[in-house]
Formats: C-alpha cells, structure tokens, sequence
C-alpha cells in the first residue's frame, strides 16, 4: 500500500512511530506542503493520505489530491474548520455539542475599545495555528496590554470557567480514545505536565462525547479540549484536527491500522 505524509515534519513522534510499523511492505512518502507542487492530473496518487500539516499550502494540497480522487484523512473541508473557531463553535452548537459560548470580534483592538470586562475571560486566536494567541484576561489592563501587542489579531471570546486549572485532552484515531489531564497554560503555574489517563477514570459518557465529535467534525484523527464543570458535566473548549497525541501507549499502532483501513 501506499501511504502519503502530509506534514513538513515527518519526524514528529507520532508520524515516525507509525511510519516505522507501516515500513515492512508498504511505502510511505511524505509530502511537505511547503516545497511540494500542487498535483497534475497524472502521476500515481497514493492509496490514502494523511493531513498532518494544518497551514493554509497544507490544506490547498489536501484539496487538489482529493479533486483527483485522493483519500485524505482528515479532509481538507474538516480541517479547515477545525482551524476557525468562529465556524467550529456555531458548527458545534448547531449540533447540541456542549461547546464553550463563544463571541467573534474582529480585532483585539475593537475588543479593547468595547464595554468594560464582565468577569475573566478566555481570548484566543480566530484562526488556530502554531503559536496563535490563548490569554486568561482579568483585567482591562491585561486586554490592553495584549491588544497594544496584537491590535488587528482577529479573535473570539469565551467566559472563563472556574476550574481546577487542568485541562482534559482526550484524543481519538478512528475507533481509539485516548485521555490526560495536562496542567492548562492559563493556570498561575503556565502549561505543565500531561498525565495521561486510562479511560475508566473519565466522567460516564466521555468517550461517547469523542466519538460524536468526530461524526459532527467528520474528523478520524482529532483532539478534544474539555473542562469538567462540577460532576462530571463537560464542557468542550477546543477542537484540533489531527492533533500530535505525544506518549500515549498505543497511538502509533492506531495511526497505523487507521491508514491501512482507509487505504484499503
């Protein structure tokens, strides 16, 4: 079989992981999206690949293959708007998923501008990216202070929710959950440790939550960012397509069932 990598990080653990199960009979190429030509229409395609890379050349690529025939996990369509959270919130909400309530504005700057804060707040990048802006917000004088440094950062907006300062990140590849709790970068310590989970330590109805996600996302291999609210109520305040699920026994081994499934 042949398998395509669609990443301009080929040595990221997860992908090198899997890459080395896949290497006894099948070929895999990788594709960086940044150097690699969009796609004639001749020349072999492989048999399915998969969209590591989320940067806009990533996902132009992931749509020419896909005009040819390709099978590309994710789709482009689905990680384009995993990488929008404006359109990933209103997709969510319309589909009954707990999702954080989340408010568009256009710039920081016009954030900044508008009525005094009601309480903290949670700011991030509209557009999801390496390295895009997460801030805990307390004060005008935080907002000002982010906004004098990304005045025209297009972001959106959600309420702060009491919580014990850890994130769950739950993780599926195809069928396969995977769990940690890792210490949230807007705890007063900054992003910590991941610790991961078996899932019989999650809440009841958890991992049916994943799993709905992916059918609502049309996503195979994503992460899920959520809080416990009190007793075990969820509630999600991200969605990453194809994230890189680091140090989770058995990731790579799915990675890699998951590619020769789709494949076949």
């Amino acid at each position: 079989m042949r398998i395509g990598l669609i990443t301009s990080d080929p040595g990221h653990p997860l992908l090198a992981a899997a890459t080395a199960l896949l290497a006894d009979g099948h070929t895999v190429r990788v594709l960086d999206p940044e150097t690699a030509g969009m796609p004639g229409r001749s020349g072999p395609l492989a048999d399915v690949y998969l969209l590591k890379a989320r940067t806009p050349r990533a996902i132009s690529l992931a749509r020419a293959l896909e005009r040819r025939g390709a099978r590309v996990l994710n789709s482009a369509a689905a990680t384009a708007l995993c990488q929008d959270r404006v359109a990933m919130a209103e997709h969510a909400r319309r589909a009954g998923l707990p999702f954080a309530p989340t408010r568009f504005h256009a710039t920081l700057a016009r954030l900044a501008d508008g009525p005094g804060l009601r309480g903290p707040l949670v700011v991030k990048s509209r557009h999801s990216r390496k390295h895009d802006l997460v801030a805990r917000v307390d004060s005008e004088g935080r907002l000002a202070e982010l906004a004098a440094a990304h005045p025209r950062e297009a972001v959106v907006v959600q309420d702060f929710v009491p919580n014990n300062g850890w994130d769950h990140k739950l993780w599926a590849i195809g069928d396969r959950v995977f769990a940690a709790l890792r210490r949230s970068e807007l705890s007063p310590e900054g992003r910590g440790p991941t610790v991961p989970l078996g899932l019989g330590s999650l809440p009841p109805g958890w991992a049916a939550l994943v799993h709905r996600v992916g059918e609502v996302f049309g996503l195979d291999v994503y992460g899920v960012d959520v809080l416990d609210t009190g007793g075990g109520v969820p509630l999600i305040v991200d969605i990453n397509a194809f994230p890189g699920v680091r140090d989770q026994p058995g990731a790579p081994q799915a990675l890699a069932a998951l590619a020769l499934t789709a494949g076949a």
